[in-house]
């Protein structure tokens, strides 16, 4: 292979960069460079060649992706898991309860604020309190204490305009609504939402994400069952995956930051979270001996938490669904009751997209949704099996038609949205919880689409 100067490779067209750029992370061993083109767009790469554009994910014989996870004593976690337990504690006592519920924090202050209707009761300033104890957040030293955090609130009602919307017809609180009242309630806001499934691990998630999240969650467990008492609840997660051929081949890299005590040393904690947390997640012969491991790579954590930043509900989206493998529309979660389309449309283009890959429709797939606020259709639906597809495009498209209604009362009907079951998902994603019962993560209806795919 010849020698390619990459400083005089052209600049790749800005309506291509995106795909460029994930060209351009294409590792070789037969070329050193000192800067690549990326550099110009704040991006850096240890060795490179440029790719052609032919070249996709299932194709390279080599493709790196990265995702990251937190904690649940990350100040933003904190924040979702707060507005969550909220909007539980509200639709436990009023499924129709409207409520959009957004937190933040910062040193020793909790701040709720956001729009809620209903004729439930919560005491917000207990359930704030309940989650940051929950959490870890129990004394002065680890810079945030539940017993001592000031808790500041500001909640009004939805508004008017907006609930003309999804208004109509809700006075059918009880027992089965019928077609004309479904069609009749609109979506709560316009945007579009991402749904994503792929074969490389049981729970049909990107490998990254979810051992990022596997690792994430078990920080929590040994500093919480006492395995590692030194930890503290704030902490991050970021794992590589190589590729070949679209298959996960090996772990590249692993990132782990974790709080502790001011009295441990940083040998002490890269040798226990190597050894208790890391090759307690990543599967066997994922980890080789080019596996680079990073715990916490500054050489110290100890100020973590709302002391050392700020958090913010909804700022941690990509974490909450694929890890940045799949696309995302942008819209966060937490503290949203479903109708708003942008947590249940979601949740429901995540039922699809799984129950598509378990009946081996494709092997990856996602799909687009999108919504006009007041309006109970959706406005499109676009598909992506990444040449992995068993059956033609518009073969799926059809099936989705046919066994999945995309209205948002339909959504929350079939998958039965109204109850207090959010609170559980604010931490350590929403998607690929195989351990929760949550129904968009049910493969019931893999069996009839592959009778009807003609797979069977």
């Amino acid at each position: 292979m010849p020698v390619i100067d990459l400083h005089q490779a052209p600049r790749p067209p800005r309506r291509r960069l995106w795909e460029r750029a994930a060209c351009w992370y294409y590792r070789s061993p037969t070329i050193n460079v000192g800067q690549s083109p990326g550099a110009a767009y704040g991006l850096s790469y240890e060795r490179a060649i440029p790719v052609s554009n032919n070249v996709t994910f299932m194709t390279s014989p080599q493709y790196f992706l990265t995702s990251e996870s937190v904690t649940e004593g990350h100040p933003d976690k904190i924040c979702d898991q707060v507005s969550d337990a909220i909007l539980d504690a509200l639709i436990a006592q009023d499924p129709d309860a409207r409520v959009a519920c957004e937190c933040a924090v910062t040193t020793g202050l909790v701040l709720v604020m956001g729009e809620i209707t209903t004729d439930a009761y919560a005491d917000i300033n207990q359930i704030v309190r309940e989650v940051v104890c929950d959490i870890g957040y129990t004394r002065a030293k680890f810079g945030f204490d539940c017993d001592t955090c000031g808790v500041i609130t500001s909640i009004k009602e939805q508004s008017a305009d907006i609930a003309l919307g999804v208004d109509r017809a809700l006075e059918a609180k009880t027992g089965e609504m019928t077609d004309m009242e479904i069609e009749s309630i609109g979506a709560g806001d316009q945007g579009m939402m991402i749904g994503f499934a792929c074969n490389e691990t049981p729970e049909l998630m990107p490998m990254s994400i979810m051992l990022a999240h596997k690792l994430c969650r078990r920080l929590a467990n040994v500093r919480k069952d006492g395995t590692l008492p030194y930890l503290r609840p704030d902490g991050k997660s970021q794992v590589t995956v190589e590729y070949a051929h679209g298959k996960p081949k090996r772990v590249d890299t692993v990132v782990v930051s974790t709080q502790h005590s001011p009295d441990v040393s940083q040998e002490k904690i890269r040798a226990d979270i190597i050894d208790r947390v890391i090759k307690y997640v990543v599967p066997n012969g994922m980890l080789d001996d080019r596996t680079r491991i990073y715990v916490n790579p500054t050489g110290r954590f100890v100020t973590g938490g709302p002391l050392g930043d700020a958090g913010l509900t909804g700022r941690k989206i990509i974490v909450d669904t694929y890890g940045g493998v799949a696309r995302h529309g942008g819209g966060a979660f937490s503290g949203k009751d479903p109708t708003k389309v942008d947590r249940s449309a979601a949740y429901m283009a995540r039922y699809i997209a799984k129950n598509i890959v378990a009946a081996g429709l494709a092997d990856r797939f996602e799909l687009q949704v999108s919504y006009a606020i007041g309006v109970a259709r959706p406005l499109s639906l676009a598909v992506e099996t990444y040449g992995t597809g068993k059956v033609a495009d518009e073969k799926i498209l059809e099936l989705i038609k046919k066994h999945f209604d995309m209205r948002p009362a339909a959504i929350i009907r079939d998958l039965d949205l109204r109850r207090p079951i959010y609170r559980q998902v604010a931490a350590y994603g929403h998607f690929g919880r195989d351990d929760l019962d949550v129904t968009w993560e049910c493969t019931d209806k893999a069996a009839i689409l592959r009778k009807e795919a003609g797979l069977e």
